[in-house]
């Protein structure tokens, strides 16, 4: 999921160096959202990780 983001974040900024602006903004934001999931997919493994069984 990280990978994605940085791809569509590497994508972005080629984009909006080329003048592309539109492009550069869709893969911004598709960036930005994937990131989020990433983070919110982390912060639960992290969680859910540090459970114990209470046997």
């Amino acid at each position: 999921m990280l990978g994605w983001s940085v791809t569509f974040l590497i994508i972005a900024l080629v984009a909006g160096l080329l003048g592309f602006v539109g492009i550069s903004g869709i893969a911004a934001s598709i960036a930005k959202v994937l990131f989020l999931i990433f983070l919110v997919m982390f912060i639960i493994s992290l969680i859910v990780g540090r459970r114990r069984p209470l046997v």
